[in-house]
């Protein structure tokens, strides 16, 4: 599979070629900003099936909400509700 992301003028490709052996995500997580609190809720709940919740959706003082997960396949998220 390839992706393709757009970050301001910036465009970075993934792709999952030339993986061999056992997948390893250490040393990283992903963080998704999102604009509500029920839209991180919802979020949060659709990556955590089948993965461990590391630290539960809650208020933050840098945020209404965030939460801390690694997702069936072993990745990091970050999620929180961001603010302007």
């Amino acid at each position: 599979m390839h992706a393709q992301v757009q970050i301001g003028d910036a465009t970075v490709l993934m792709s999952d070629g030339r993986c061999t052996g056992n997948t390893n995500f250490k040393g990283f997580a992903l963080t998704i900003a999102v604009g509500n609190e029920s839209e991180a809720d919802k979020t949060f709940n659709a990556l955590a099936v089948g993965g461990q919740v590391t630290m539960p959706m809650g208020k933050t003082f840098f945020s209404p909400r965030f939460g801390m997960l690694t997702d069936r396949f072993g990745v990091g998220w970050m999620v929180l509700v961001a603010q302007g």
